[in-house]
């Protein structure tokens, strides 16, 4: 069973803030969603493909040119505000303080 002390663990994790009035709810909703999840114990899930790989596929498209080069280039460069040289400046969103 999922307790108070659980569920302020769980939210500290996650950066959430829960009202104390709040507590009780969340308690028995996320042990719901255990109980629930819980049920994937009781699977009976043959031993062979529990061993078995399973193949890979990856599905690619060809290599090639769907575009002429630089056909769009201009038209993405013309929508940034700056540019410095060919490249093009973006504001800066990540910071070391």
């Amino acid at each position: 069973m999922v307790t108070t002390e659980d569920v302020k663990k769980l939210a500290a994790l996650s950066r959430i803030t829960i009202d104390d009035g709040e507590l009780g709810a969340f308690t028995s909703e996320f042990d719901a969603i255990v109980a629930y999840v819980g049920q994937l114990e009781a699977l009976d899930v043959p031993a062979d493909l529990a061993t078995k790989k399973p193949s890979l596929r990856n599905v690619m498209r060809e290599d090639g040119e769907p575009y002429a080069p630089g056909a769009f280039t201009e038209k993405v460069a013309a929508q940034f505000s700056a540019r410095e040289g060919d490249a093009l400046a973006v504001k800066q969103i990540i910071t070391h303080e």
